[in-house]
């Protein structure tokens, strides 16, 4: 009916419906206005059958190594929902539990077809699943980079320069000792938080200190057990660099336990802007990643690949974080924290003192 109400063809009047690049923008306009004025909508069950595709992208979880938390993943996850279920397309969520178990569901994927591309993220700095998902000729996009990213398609953030951003921004408050709680460096995100921290002390003139590069586990626990540990050096940090809001909310509450205050004894900033982090007392500071904008994007970015009008090279994106100014980044405290107990502990608090 649109094309005949257009006098064009079927297949100009879909091209133009699918927002492909060979079709004018003022043809395009005039057959959205007319399929506005018909109620036009696109069913999608036909169209699979049509077109023998899914119209389904999955999504990789990383393995569940104490590295996520519900938080981050809900947040990814919904900015991906949201923007599929717009185009019709249907968000399918894949949980492998080891290497294994990933690879043969890749080879599920190549074989059976029934998911038309999917989404990685948690790379690793070598990660092996971009030589092997283009051998399998899977469609992907990740959330992240590795040494073996430069053909695929990628969206990240400038992990190195939030964290040299992050040092900069305790040293001029005059914080001298900083320290850095990090996750393994297998992990790339890891890898250049730690590199941006160093780099922020080689620019402010900063000695890093012997003990001051804690790796952990990132999860309460693994933040709380690190920040443990750099409280019990002969000379604690007056302020620290957290690899993500998780572990700084882990490390708030060993810093309670020890019977300092959070942003007073001891400075210390998170990473990702979490919700949670402003409910806190203090409320965290933290470098702000847009996680839904970020999952809307991937998904956006794997739809075109899709679809035939991108190619993997045009889809890679660096963004920046942003400082989120709050409660637990201030000036030191002459002497502290070198002369213990001199405050109340805070034995009955939860993480970070939601509950203090």
């Amino acid at each position: 009916m649109i094309a005949e109400r257009l006098n064009l063809s079927e297949s100009t009047v879909s091209r133009a419906l699918n927002d492909y690049r060979d079709i004018s923008a003022r043809t395009k306009a005039r057959v959205r206005d007319v399929a506005d004025e018909l109620g036009y909508a696109p069913n999608t069950h036909a169209r699979r059958l049509a077109s023998g595709k899914s119209d389904t992208i999955g999504y990789v979880m990383p393995m569940q190594d104490g590295q996520l938390t519900e938080t981050f993943l809900g947040e990814l996850m919904a900015g991906m929902a949201k923007t599929l279920a717009g185009r019709g397309w249907d968000l399918m969520v894949l949980a492998p539990h080891s290497a294994e178990d990933e690879l043969a569901m890749f080879k599920k994927i190549a074989s059976a077809r029934h998911v038309s591309g999917l989404i990685i993220s948690r790379t690793y700095s070598n990660d092996p699943r971009f030589r092997i998902l283009q051998d399998l000729d899977i469609p992907f996009v990740s959330h992240g980079r590795s040494s073996d990213s430069q053909s695929a398609a990628w969206l990240d953030v400038d992990n190195e320069s939030a964290f040299a951003q992050m040092t900069a921004h305790l040293a001029s408050l005059g914080h001298r000792r900083i320290a850095h709680i990090g996750g393994a460096p297998v992990y790339n995100f890891a890898r250049q938080r730690a590199d941006g921290w160093k780099r922020g002390l080689r620019e402010a003139g900063l000695e890093l200190f012997a003990g001051y590069a804690e790796t952990t586990e990132l999860s309460f626990e693994g933040g709380q057990a690190a920040m443990e540990r750099l409280l019990a050096l002969d000379q604690p940090p007056s302020a620290v660099c957290c690899v993500s809001d998780v572990v700084a909310i882990g490390a708030m509450r060993a810093i309670r336990q020890a019977g300092y205050l959070p942003g007073r004894e001891i400075s210390l900033i998170g990473y990702d802007g979490l919700e949670i982090g402003s409910l806190l007392d203090p409320p965290l500071t933290t470098m702000s990643q847009p996680l839904q904008s970020a999952g809307s994007k991937l998904a956006e970015m794997l739809i075109t690949i899709v679809e035939g009008k991108s190619r993997p090279t045009d889809n890679q994106e660096l963004f920046r974080a942003s400082l989120v100014r709050r409660g637990t980044a201030n000036p030191p405290l002459e002497g502290v924290p070198e002369s213990r107990g001199t405050h109340r502990q805070f034995t009955n608090s939860t993480f970070g003192g939601i509950e203090s």
